[in-house]
């Protein structure tokens, strides 16, 4: 891959482009070159998508406070910008952002879903993509926040929050030091492996998982899939974890396959002897390969996330 290209996004029309759409637009069909898009900050109120034929793109933000991607779709009202783009409805097409390019890479920048609580599902950002990296990110949204939809992603330092099943999708995922915020009851994930053969799943590595102060009132996830699988590793977790933790979506069958696991978790919402008997705590050995990199990032002749990580782009560089 040839040396990178950057241009810049403002809406106040000093940049190169004034919506980050435009600026995706103009990279060629494609493209072996790392294209970096600084966004100014401001709230861009558009329906972002970038397509498969655009791989290595940057979107780099001034922080997430600051730079804001946001739009208000839901699975059962799609208006005209995403119906343009001939990329579905329902959930799968109702994304704020929705990612399809790969090796894509997304720092200090905020994914939200603006429609309100009780729109029903309403994602903020759908990623179908392989390589793809998130770098002190928000993602804001009640139901359905955060489609981790297909391949391999890697999320550090990331802020997610929502209601019912706000991380779900059927990717190879780790997240890392995030702060995963329960704004409601409901369950933090929704993960769809469809057979023991698959080796999608998602991680949480030493991350913090909040809630609004209230007990007891949402589960660490339930299986989409059958064979979802969830693992939460070196994670505090406050009072808003029930103690039976998972919940088998209404179906007895899927405790059988589901593979929910947690190791060496911490905090008040953290209760091990009370989890759902199909559920278990790790051990050392059966962990390794959940808590380390290689989860993600097996291919040791071309390990992808440490040039996602060398690649990360200070928005003032």
């Amino acid at each position: 891959m040839s040396s990178r290209v950057s241009v810049t996004v403002s809406q106040d029309g000093t940049g190169d482009y004034r919506t980050v759409q435009e600026a995706i637009d103009a990279v060629p069909l494609s493209n072996k070159c790392r294209t970096v898009i600084r966004v100014a900050a401001g709230v861009y109120k558009q329906p972002i998508y970038v397509p498969k034929t655009k791989n290595y793109i940057t979107l780099a933000g001034v922080s997430p406070e600051a730079t804001v991607l946001t739009w208000n779709n839901t699975a059962t009202k799609i208006d005209h910008h995403q119906a343009a783009r001939l990329i579905g409805t329902g959930t799968f097409g109702c994304g704020s952002t929705i990612v399809e390019g790969e090796d894509f890479i997304a720092e200090n920048i905020t994914f939200e879903n603006s429609a309100p609580e009780g729109s029903g599902q309403a994602v903020a950002i759908r990623v179908t993509a392989d390589r793809c990296a998130f770098y002190n990110c928000r993602f804001l949204g009640w139901q359905d926040t955060l489609y981790l939809h297909y391949g391999k992603q890697y999320l550090k330092d990331c802020y997610i929050e929502g209601s019912v099943d706000f991380i779900f999708g059927n990717s190879t995922a780790l997240l890392e030091h995030c702060h995963i915020h329960c704004k409601s009851a409901g369950f933090i994930t929704a993960q769809s492996r469809k057979s023991s053969q698959e080796t999608t799943g998602y991680v949480f590595l030493r991350c913090v998982i909040t809630g609004s102060g209230a007990t007891s009132y949402t589960h660490l996830g339930r299986p989409w899939g059958p064979f979802g699988r969830v693992v939460f590793a070196y994670c505090y977790m406050d009072h808003c974890i029930k103690h039976v933790g998972w919940n088998n979506w209404g179906k007895a069958e899927n405790e059988r396959t589901a593979c929910f696991y947690e190791y060496r978790c911490h905090g008040p919402g953290s209760c091990p002897s009370k989890r759902v008997t199909w559920a278990r705590e790790l051990m050392d050995e059966e962990a390794e390969q959940f808590i380390m990199h290689g989860f993600i990032d097996s291919d040791q002749q071309s390990p992808w996330l440490c040039q996602r990580m060398a690649l990360r782009i200070p928005y003032s560089a």
